[in-house]
């Protein structure tokens, strides 16, 4: 397959952009339904695409924004409806056939293999052949993959290997192989939840440039400020149904999570109070290598601690080596006053210490068992008769009540887990937490791939816990989330604290200033 180059306005460019819009859209879909065994996930969908626009679909977890796109790729098949490209009604029966319409997906989890190159990546099961068809053409397909990178005006060689690449270059790598599909539709889901703001700006270059060619771009996102930079129109959906379609220049972030959520979020304000003076948790001199170095803290009752800082500074590794899930170099961590060796998060769980890991569904969740299990696993103990059996009974009461408390959406407690969204699976961690009863807890990254009604939720929790007596360590990347949630901002770079700020009194500036002020070589 060969790949044309040095494309500047390519078929479906400018003056079929304005036909896109004016007639025919570029991809449509019209009263989708789509169920699965106790769950309606569509009810009467709709959606369209144009030629050369990007189109952002939003709405909280478990909206049915994933089952619409899997049914555009040809995953999920719909149990009615219509879905027409270029006006023509088509059926889309496995993601070859979505692959030949031109309509690509980039996921948020990235599917490339690391030992392979770049270009064997982009056209893994479609080499280009030669010698009767015997051979990989292993010239052509590097030919091939360098004109794609070159249409994307980045720079990346084709021969490279795939996982020695950073993330953000994998992403676009990811691109190039939709784009050798020839596809004229592109699904981007959360393109920007691992990048840097350098990068974030480099992708965004490549969408306008894709735009530009006339590509029709599906973004589904979390980030309001991304909508209003990126994106053309914005369709909502809510509870599995079409809510809205609405021109994102002239619509405000208050409406779309308005019609998000289908209510009026609670507004943002900071953190009022600093907790009690009692110290719950003291951290002296801590080291590890260099990811931390010479690390001080304290943390009160009642207190919102957040750490902040860029990726790398160090603030994951110090929340994991206080829980015990890595060894010390050296250092003190004092709980309620009394010295503690932690050599194990058992040893942290039992002083009243709850760590939930940025990645909940590798370290705060077994994904294929219960919600009922995983609320009591780390409390199982407590419900166990003659210190033999498991008393069952118990175990679904105690896990029904934390359903109830934290309004995790399941249909019941025996659903698995990983049914559940995004942020209805961190309710669930949480939830087995507070059942253990801890009184220090640990959020590392809490909302990170959760909508913005499911934030709100959880930050009125974590408020909630901390008024309750409860002490939280939240380590976040977002900035607004540090201050809206924190009493007091310690800032990291580089794995040292560069500084503390108030919570009432830090701005995104003061706390970038204090993530960029490198340690001084000379100071060590």
């Amino acid at each position: 397959m060969s790949v044309s180059n040095d494309r500047e306005e390519a078929p479906g460019g400018a003056a079929d952009r304005e036909q896109g819009a004016a007639g025919q859209p570029l991809l449509s879909l019209s009263d989708v339904e789509k169920s699965f065994p106790g769950v309606k996930a569509l009810r009467g969908v709709r959606f369209d695409l144009r030629a050369g626009e990007v189109h952002a679909l939003m709405g909280e977890n478990g909206a049915g924004k994933s089952t619409l796109m899997k049914i555009i790729t040809g995953v999920y098949q719909p149990d009615s409806g219509e879905m027409r490209v270029s006006g023509e009604p088509v059926s889309v029966p496995d993601p070859r056939a979505a692959q030949a319409l031109g309509i690509g997906i980039i996921h948020q989890e990235l599917f490339l293999m690391n030992h392979l190159t770049a270009a064997q990546n982009i056209f893994i099961g479609r080499e280009p052949r030669k010698g009767f068809g015997l051979f990989v053409d292993e010239q052509q397909m590097r030919a091939d993959a360098d004109a794609l990178f070159r249409r994307m005006k980045v720079d990346i060689d084709p021969d490279v290997e795939v996982g020695t690449l950073t993330v953000a270059r994998q992403q676009l790598v990811e691109i190039a192989k939709a784009l050798s599909f020839n596809s004229r539709v592109l699904i981007m889901d959360e393109p920007t939840s691992a990048l840097n703001e350098t990068e974030v700006e480099h992708l965004f270059a490549i969408i306008e440039d894709l735009k530009r060619q006339g590509v029709g771009i599906v973004y589904i996102t979390h980030k309001m400020d991304e909508v209003k930079r990126i994106a053309d129109r914005v369709t909502v959906m809510r509870d599995g149904q079409y809510i809205d379609t609405l021109p994102a220049a002239t619509t405000d972030m208050a409406t779309i999570i308005s019609l998000m959520v289908g209510r009026e979020l609670a507004d943002s304000t900071r953190a009022e109070g600093r907790g009690a003076e009692e110290e719950v948790l003291r951290v002296e001199g801590l080291n590890r290598g260099q990811v931390i170095r010479n690390v001080s803290f304290s943390l009160r009752r009642g207190e919102i601690l957040g750490f902040a800082g860029l990726m790398g500074a160090g603030r994951t590794e110090v929340a994991r080596a206080i829980f015990g899930a890595d060894p010390i170099d050296s250092g003190e961590i004092t709980i309620h006053g009394r010295r503690q060796a932690i050599s194990s998060p058992k040893d942290a769980v039992a002083l009243g210490l709850a760590y939930l890991s940025e990645d909940r569904k590798h370290f705060g969740l077994v994904t294929g068992m219960s919600v009922s299990d995983n609320i009591t696993m780390a409390s199982w103990r407590r419900f166990t008769k003659g210190r033999v059996f498991m008393d069952d009974a118990r175990l679904r009461e105690a896990s029904k009540d934390y359903v109830a408390r934290l309004k995790v959406k399941t249909p019941s407690v025996f659903q698995e887990t990983r049914l559940l969204s995004g942020g209805n699976q961190q309710k669930v961690v949480i939830a087995k937490w507070l059942l253990r009863d801890c009184d220090i807890l640990i959020f590392d990254e809490p909302t990170r791939g959760i909508d913005i009604g499911a934030k709100a939720e959880i930050y009125k929790l974590l408020q909630g816990l901390a008024a309750q007596g409860k002490s939280i360590i939240v380590i976040s990347s977002e900035l607004p989330e540090v201050l809206r949630l924190s009493h007091r901002i310690l800032v990291m770079c580089e794995g040292r604290i560069t500084g503390e700020l108030d919570g009432r009194e830090a701005t995104q500036e003061s706390i970038m200033h204090l993530a960029t002020l490198r340690p001084s070589i000379a100071a060590e």
